[in-house]
């Protein structure tokens, strides 16, 4: 039953007990019977009555005196402002900044991708590790090209200081620069298509054009946030 429905019934269902007040006082203000023949004769007869007497004005009350039922509703507070969930921003412009990075290249399969960059991020993380190096900030996948079947990329680790022993697939170098687009992805890799398909027809909607790469910033940590847990910003470098 829908609010509407639930309203009326409870006014239905009052009308029975209305008709049986107003009754009642209909046979309150009926009069009373004339006296019995056999009333002694001697009895003195009552006066004729009176007009009714005028009731005396109702004494003003304040609004709190007033019964609970005539009260209008007090509204509910607006609820505080960190409550309130804002949307991400979609599309916002950004400006990239250079990082130094350790970076290790590799290619990947679309059935496969999100297991072959976490095994690019643990052996990077490893060699961070050996070495008592932090990093300083996100880690970064940079996709360099795709097609059908796959795409090559670049797993990146922002650190401060040059990284030793690395191995043929590694290297040191800078992050991306310049401007791009930003969108937010939440969920899991495989949910990724959704994101970049509303980013293509952002694009389109706007007419702008994309350079041949984007990167993908990890805010959770990949190695330890589980996959429909992520949370990664995705720029888009512009022409």
């Amino acid at each position: 039953m829908n609010r509407i429905s639930t309203f009326r019934a409870a006014v239905f269902a009052l009308a029975p007990m209305v008709a049986i007040a107003l009754g009642g006082a209909v046979l309150a203000q009926s009069p009373a019977p004339s006296a019995s023949p056999a009333a002694s004769p001697s009895a003195t007869p009552s006066p004729a009555p009176s007009a009714a007497p005028v009731p005396p004005p109702a004494e003003t009350k304040s609004p709190a005196d007033a019964p609970t039922a005539e009260k209008a509703p007090t509204p509910a507070p607006p609820p505080p402002a960190a409550s309130v969930q804002n949307a991400d921003p979609f599309g916002e412009e950004f400006t990239l900044e250079p990082k130094k990075v350790v970076v290790m290249k590799g290619t990947a399969n679309w059935d496969s991708a999100f297991d072959t960059l976490i095994d690019s991020f643990k052996a990077l993380t490893a060699l961070l590790d050996k070495q008592g190096i932090k990093a300083t900030g996100n880690s970064m996948i940079v996709y360099t090209s795709t097609d059908d079947t796959g795409f090559t990329y670049l797993a990146q680790i922002p650190v401060d200081q040059d990284v030793k022993n690395l191995t043929k697939d590694m290297s040191m170098g800078k992050s991306p620069e310049g401007k791009a687009l930003k969108f937010v992805h939440r969920g899991s890799y495989d949910n990724m298509d959704n994101t970049y398909e509303a980013i293509t027809n952002h694009l389109d909607d706007k007419k702008l054009e994309a350079k041949d790469t984007f990167i993908e910033e990890y805010i959770t940590d990949p190695l330890k946030t589980a996959e429909d847990k992520l949370v990664i910003n995705v720029y888009v470098p512009l022409r």
